[in-house]
């Protein structure tokens, strides 16, 4: 294999992973998004903004995980032809 395609595989991999990780993150959101926030919640400002938004707003987390898990989908779809 020569580097141009080791490359493209690494790529790949890595989007799939990306697909792997929002999907699931979208679905355990979707299905226990107070566990689920409540788990991410931090000290640190720059990880506790990324939930703060769904913090008592279970619905909005359930919504963003369904858009996630969606967003998973389509990238994982794309990635397989």
């Amino acid at each position: 294999m020569g580097n141009t395609t080791n490359l493209q595989i690494g790529i790949r991999r890595s989007a799939e992973m990306a697909a792997l990780f929002m999907i699931g993150d979208g679905l355990l959101g979707l299905l226990q998004p107070k566990r689920h926030v409540a788990l991410w919640r931090s000290d640190v400002a720059a990880v506790d903004m990324l939930v703060r938004p769904f913090a008592h707003h279970p619905m909005r987390r359930r919504a963003y995980g369904l858009l996630q898990a969606g967003a998973g989908l389509a990238l994982a779809s794309v990635l397989r032809r």
